[in-house]
């Protein structure tokens, strides 16, 4: 067993050292908000390909008219009873 403090004779606490000076070095980060962050992480998966390209409003649209066409014939079919 060691009975020395020196810290520079064993490669031992030599590397416990500089893997304490890693993990405190790991808690930076390197965004100065989290909006920063966000655009980021947004940014990084849209160039993976996890967002789909967006859907147009052509099937809203197309809802709305239909709906608008049937209110409309129901309309004009009690108009004329």
């Amino acid at each position: 067993m060691m009975t020395s403090r020196d810290h520079n004779s064993n490669p031992a606490l030599l590397s416990l050292d500089a893997a304490a000076s890693a993990a405190r070095s790991g808690f930076a980060c390197m965004f100065s908000s989290s909006d920063e962050y966000e655009t980021a992480l947004i940014a990084q998966r849209r160039a993976q390909g996890r967002y789909g390209l967006q859907k147009g409003r052509g099937p809203l649209i197309a809802f709305i008219a239909a709906c608008t066409a049937i209110v409309a014939t129901v309309a004009v079919y009690f108009a004329k009873s």
